[in-house]
């Protein structure tokens, strides 16, 4: 692999751009100067994972879903779900381990595959986090500021909110990485208590007033006479959605790596551990909601029967602090997209690899945050708010469930094909023996989880809208070929390490 310096050829230092270490500057991991502060323990590199998965809004977004599809039986989908993810998390984290930079399976590719290999990473990966942090904002406004502050249902609205929101926490993501980590501890803890209390809160419910039903867990509801109920597309299948487009995202804590303390042990942890953990809680708190259903028709009618299920059971008040709960559940995982998508243009920017990329490698010599990265992020989601209708941004939002998988069985492809030349660090993550069966089961699982997200009719245009991001990227990959191929040609540092 080449070992040229592929960042800081312009004659930037300091706190102005990013790049390797030149003579008389301490190298910092990679080969890199290191600008970014390392202020996250072990704890707020799990919360960064968690956040971005966060239960409590994957379920408050999805739930209806599951009810209208399959019926309260589709939510044993989410087991099958969460032990997949978990397979794609301990392969993801064999990485984690070893290479500790920020951009993740771009830095990855990158280093152990091809440096052209590794701009399409990065490029999928760009293209999610970007349209993530938009419908995660989206969602806040519409799902949970709106009925809780008790305005009427305006998608204009809507969108005011949602620029609001994406202009603060751009605002939070440029003043501190520690504050960002603070949030999003708060906004964990928050999430946790709310799922366990509630789901607790809602057993006693039944338990004391005998209504609800232990019936609902195998009923298909008002899905039992739906035809194609278990054809491929079919209702029980839509339903597994409600895991994928939930348990992903738990990769965020590599994206900052380079910030993060004793990342060799702590971002592998956070990443198995958050998937572990949502998936618990996310099926406890199901099965808590789902017993207490009473009319199952008027709640899987309901546009969202989570807060119509906590109304019920534990009066308008509950309503209002699952709302709030939901809410900043909602901010924290906004927060920890755009903070990760950030890092990702950072990372490809000071090796060249993004368009603008002198601009995008600058980092904040006063917040160690690189500004113009996250003000990029702000800018985009201001487009795609102000410049689609409706529509086109719904369906832009839904393709945008089925880039993580893609990039998910990449990263399990790519894993495979290097896994005998990774190195192995002492007290590091590291599957041992049971490497290539954990790999070799994550890539059937995510195999089948993009059969599941690309086949229902629904599904055509966001799978048509993930081919024109590829087109697009396409583009400009070309025209690094023939106009700058000398920086995908470098590779900052040196890779003896991996």
């Amino acid at each position: 692999m080449a070992q040229a310096s592929a960042g800081g050829q312009d004659g930037t230092g300091g706190g102005t751009g990013g790049g390797t270490a030149e003579a008389g500057d301490d190298a910092g991991p990679g080969g890199y100067r290191q600008e970014l502060k390392r202020t996250l323990g072990p704890f707020q590199v799990f919360a960064i994972s968690f956040a971005f998965i966060s239960v409590a809004v994957g379920v408050f977004g999805t739930y209806d879903e599951v009810l209208r599809t399959a019926g309260p039986v589709g939510i044993w989908l989410w087991l099958i779900a969460a032990a997949g993810q978990t397979l794609v998390a301990l392969v993801v984290a064999q990485f984690a381990a070893r290479i500790t930079l920020s951009g993740s399976s771009y830095q990855w590719a990158s280093r152990l595959a091809d440096t052209r290999i590794g701009w399409w990473f990065g490029w999928l990966t760009f293209c999610y986090l970007a349209i993530a942090v938009v419908a995660i904002d989206n969602a806040l406004a519409s799902e949970a500021f709106m009925p809780l502050v008790g305005m009427a249902a305006d998608e204009d609205t809507a969108r005011v909110i949602t620029l609001v929101v994406l202009l603060v926490q751009a605002v939070v993501a440029i003043a501190s990485t520690r504050l960002v980590g603070w949030i999003n501890s708060a906004a964990v803890g928050l999430e946790v208590a709310l799922v366990v209390v509630v789901a607790i809160a809602l057993v006693i419910a039944v338990v004391v007033t005998g209504d609800g039903s232990a019936a609902n867990l195998t009923s298909r509801g008002v899905a039992a006479h739906e035809p194609g109920y278990f054809a491929v597309g079919g209702g029980l299948m839509l339903a597994m959605i409600m895991g994928l487009a939930t348990l992903v995202g738990f990769d965020s804590a590599a994206n900052l790596a380079e910030e993060a303390k004793d990342p060799h042990r702590s971002v592998p942890r956070a990443i198995v551990g958050s998937v572990v953990a949502a998936g618990i809680l996310g099926m406890l708190f199901l099965i808590a909601l789902t017993v207490a259903i009473e009319d199952l028709p008027r709640i899987s009618a309901d546009g969202s029967p989570v807060a119509a299920i906590m109304r019920e059971r534990l009066g308008p008040g509950a309503e209002k602090g699952l709302l709030v709960a939901v809410s900043f559940a909602f901010f924290g995982a906004g927060v920890v997209v755009m903070v990760s998508c950030s890092r990702l243009v950072y990372a490809m920017s000071r090796d060249m690899r993004f368009p603008a990329h002198r601009l995008m490698r600058r980092v904040s010599p006063r917040t160690q945050t690189p500004v113009p990265a996250t003000l990029l992020i702000l800018a985009l989601g201001f487009v795609l708010m102000v410049a689609l209708p409706g529509a086109a941004l719904l369906e832009l939002i839904t393709a945008s469930t089925i880039l993580p998988a893609l990039i998910y069985g990449a990263t399990i492809v790519l894993y495979l094909a290097v896994r005998r030349r990774l190195g192995r660090r002492e007290g590091a993550f590291d599957l041992g023996r049971l490497e290539l069966p954990v790999a070799v089961c994550a890539l059937v699982w995510t195999l089948f989880a993009l059969f599941v997200l690309v086949t229902p009719r629904e599904a055509l245009v966001p799978v048509v809208i993930v081919g024109g991001l590829l087109l697009l990227g396409g583009l400009f990959f070309l025209g690094m070929l023939l106009f700058d191929r000398g920086a995908l040609d470098a590779e900052p540092g040196d890779d003896t390490d991996w």
